[in-house]
């Protein structure tokens, strides 16, 4: 088979297309030919050893495809089904690899695999954090950061969907108007303040009388961090789920106290999908959506295997807007 590997801790110029032995599926896994791949930051992460990892390694773990062999004790998948993962497989930006039966979704006849791989990890975060982490309902006020990303637009849907008015920020015009199609009411460009720390509060206060926003999703970390704190109301909720721009600093418990006793959680979808059942009730919602029709999935970039380290380099750079793919 072909994958990629990330040969040594550092930029995207470590990654390499090798050739490796199939892999056979063990107790509890199947072997999937991989379709797409999702491209996430927790690759570039692993990549350049922030995430402690062995190297060489084969880079990604979320993908779609058709099922080639079963292991000894799978019974819900059988060879030849679609199946999507969002975790369980080590190495999907390979042609083949193995997956946890127990974390391969089936994807329904009508939804493309190419969407299944670009919706499972990001279309399940977003679902978390607007049914579970601070579940959202008529009449409040949000901030998504990256709201023409992945999960930003993802978010911004199901969020409005559920009654919210969204407030987005963005980085050019062309992501200011992906934002606006996915619902957000307002747009508001980060790239043009002098301090985002200082200027993105009073841009949100604007636009809220003064208020501030119940909840802030803050995929971006560092960068956003102080601002999205100073962006939120009395009693609000701060969603760290990512770390774009670098990991936040430590934090004082009591600039949550003199924010208004303001709640701040670093969630991950491990812990909202952590049985089956809770893994398929999220993934066939967002199917059931798809399919549809109230869920628009985009597909922002793909890129073949070969070209992996442009994948990364695309992604870090901010020059991407919605889900990016690997193609084997």
């Amino acid at each position: 088979m072909r994958a990629v590997q990330a040969t040594a801790p550092g930029g995207p110029d470590v990654l390499e297309l090798v050739e490796l032995p199939d892999p056979t599926p063990g107790p509890g896994e199947v072997t999937v030919a991989v379709a797409a791949a999702g491209v996430n930051f927790i690759d570039t992460y692993k990549r350049e050893g922030i995430y402690s990892m062995p190297f060489p390694h084969v880079v990604g773990g979320e993908g779609a495809g058709s099922v080639l062999a079963i292991g000894p004790g799978v019974t819900e998948l059988a060879v030849g089904d679609r199946v999507a993962w969002a975790s369980g497989a080590s190495g999907s930006y390979a042609s083949v690899v193995s997956v946890r039966a127990d974390t391969a979704v089936p994807v329904p006849d009508g939804v493309d695999v190419n969407i299944a791989a670009a919706l499972l990890l990001q279309g399940m975060t977003a679902h978390y954090l607007v049914t579970s982490t601070f579940p959202v309902s008529t009449g409040q006020v949000l901030l998504v950061h990256a709201g023409a990303g992945g999960v930003g637009l993802l978010l911004t849907q199901l969020a409005v969907a559920r009654g919210a008015c969204v407030i987005s920020t963005v980085s050019t015009e062309a992501k200011a108007e992906l934002s606006l199609a996915a619902g957000a009411t307002h747009v508001v460009r980060y790239d043009e303040f002098e301090d985002l720390t200082r200027d993105l509060p009073i841009a949100v206060r604007a636009l809220t009388d003064g208020a501030g926003v119940h909840t802030v999703f803050d995929g971006v970390g560092r960068a956003t961090f102080d601002a999205s704190l100073a962006s939120l109301r009395p009693r609000g909720g701060l969603a760290l789920f990512g770390a774009a721009s670098g990991p936040v600093p430590p934090v004082d418990p009591q600039r949550l106290n003199a924010a208004g006793s303001v709640y701040l959680t670093r969630p991950t979808l491990g812990h909202y999908t952590a049985t089956r059942d809770e893994l398929l009730h999220r993934s066939g919602e967002l199917f059931a959506a798809v399919g549809a029709g109230s869920l628009d999935v985009r597909i922002g970039a793909t890129f073949p295997l070969a070209d992996a380290a442009e994948s990364h380099r695309a992604l870090e750079g901010r020059a991407t807007t919605g889900k990016v793919l690997l193609l084997p």
